[in-house]
């Protein structure tokens, strides 16, 4: 998952650079969710180890 963010993050800077805002403004903001997911997952996993023990 976090793969994936940083291949939107990418997109995001190349059509930047590029001049294409409005995908730009979507890929960074794909990323951005895709990211807070990520974290959330982790979270979700790690405390999932600890009450295990």
């Amino acid at each position: 998952m976090l793969r994936w963010t940083i291949t939107f993050i990418i997109i995001a800077i190349i059509a930047a650079v590029l001049g294409f805002g409005g995908i730009a403004g979507a890929a960074a903001g794909i990323a951005k969710i895709i990211f807070f997911v990520f974290i959330a997952l982790f979270v979700l996993s790690l405390l999932k180890g600890l009450v295990k023990k």
